[in-house]
């Protein structure tokens, strides 16, 4: 990585700390639409360094929100997800080889679909959903993970229609989150596909994410929620689009 790509890429990672933090929502899909709009790195590498961010970011948040955990839902949903998350993560590492366009592809409209959750927010439901639907979100959230080290859309659909406190949704998703990144990490270390040191200077980024997470807290931007969701998602938009239309005539060609 050049010292411009890293700079770039560590404000990117800052920018989508303070972003996760103001809506719970968005930091990988962020910080993984621009790698794959700039190029800095490979997305395979891309998705081990932000799962590491995703874990800072989660510490840091989960500090003082770790006793608001539903702990039911977060077993439910681990167990679902673990397993998905290496094939998820097998997945990828065949894309990557073989099929680099349709993962652009796949990656641009798991973005722009993800993005439609911050202005189509889902409908609160009477009672708590079954154990099984959690189960079958979790596994859904345990591909997205493997693949793009972004488990948060299908959860965060789910879990937000539940009559559940808002602060203990929020730190259940957060604590579902940095395990799965936990355990895609010790993944991706017995497969032996750890980043080559040339993108270590990625990791950099642990400072800002960490500024950013603080920044969020003691300087949220003077905006109402809904202007808030409406900007990040017309960024995701974009950032989806750009990633797949390009690409999509190229699969053509191929098929």
């Amino acid at each position: 990585m050049t010292p411009s790509e890293i700079i770039g890429f560590v404000l990117m990672a800052g920018v989508a700390a303070y972003v996760q933090t103001l809506t719970g929502f968005a930091f990988g899909l962020l910080l993984m639409g621009a790698v794959g709009l700039t190029a800095v790195m490979p997305l395979r590498d891309a998705a081990v360094v932000t799962g590491v961010l995703t874990l800072v970011n989660a510490a840091i948040m989960m500090i003082r929100g770790w006793r608001d955990v539903l702990r039911t839902e977060l077993v439910l949903v681990l167990c679902a997800s673990l397993p998905t998350l290496v094939a998820g993560y097998f997945l990828l590492d065949h894309l990557a080889s073989t099929g680099l366009i349709y993962l652009r592809i796949i990656l641009g409209l798991v973005i722009i679909v993800s993005a439609l959750q911050l202005v189509m927010p889902p409908r609160k439901e009477e009672k708590e959903a079954t154990k099984s639907s959690f189960v079958f979100f979790g596994a859904f959230s345990g591909i997205m993970s493997g693949l793009f080290s972004t488990s948060g859309p299908p959860l965060v659909y789910h879990f937000y229609r539940q009559p559940l406190p808002i602060a203990a949704i929020r730190e259940t998703l957060v604590a579902i989150f940095s395990i799965n990144a936990l355990i895609r990490l010790f993944v991706v270390i017995a497969d032996g596909t750890f980043p080559k040191p040339v993108y270590w200077p990625a990791f950099f980024a642990i400072i800002t994410v960490s500024l950013g997470t603080h920044m969020a807290r003691r300087m949220p931007l003077p905006l109402s929620p809904k202007t808030l969701r409406l900007i990040v998602f017309v960024l995701l938009c974009a950032s989806g689009a750009s990633l797949a239309l390009p690409a999509i005539p190229k699969a053509l060609a191929w098929s």
